[in-house]
């Protein structure tokens, strides 16, 4: 019986990239570093897999596992192609402001217009009120 678990394509250019690039950088004490697309491909002889090469390193899953943050990618408009280099930057480990995504600093955007009229739910039931009247004068 074979206990060795697959890995997947993706899986396996993240960790190639992590212990050759990643590791790398933080050891020599760099801020940022790059990683092209085509080098990693050939590294790890993988044939007509460049779409996988560069999902896996521009993937959030990427980033947030190694505290980067995607500074560019260079490239053909098409993101897929051996040419294409992602530059990172380092995020520190204690600010979790550079991990937010849109949704989270979207929340709360609206949170003093709500609170001038009473609150959410405040605001709801005024809503539900007037549409109610509006239907009731009909």
């Amino acid at each position: 019986m074979n206990t060795t678990a697959s890995i997947s394509v993706a899986d396996l250019i993240r960790q190639h990239a992590v212990e050759v690039y990643v590791l790398a950088a933080r050891r020599r004490g760099d801020r940022t570093f790059t990683i092209n697309a085509g080098t990693v491909h050939k590294a790890l002889a993988l044939s007509n897999r460049i779409p996988p090469v560069c999902a896996a390193l521009g993937s959030k899953k990427f980033l947030t596992e190694n505290l980067l943050r995607l500074v560019s990618k260079t490239g053909p408009p098409s993101g897929q192609s051996t040419t294409v280099t992602y530059t990172y930057e380092f995020l520190d480990p204690h600010d979790r402001s550079g991990q937010l995504d849109a949704w989270d600093r979207l929340r709360g955007a609206l949170k003093d217009v709500f609170a001038e009229l009473g609150g959410g739910e405040a605001y709801l039931r005024a809503e539900r009120a007037s549409f109610r009247d509006a239907s009731d004068r009909k």
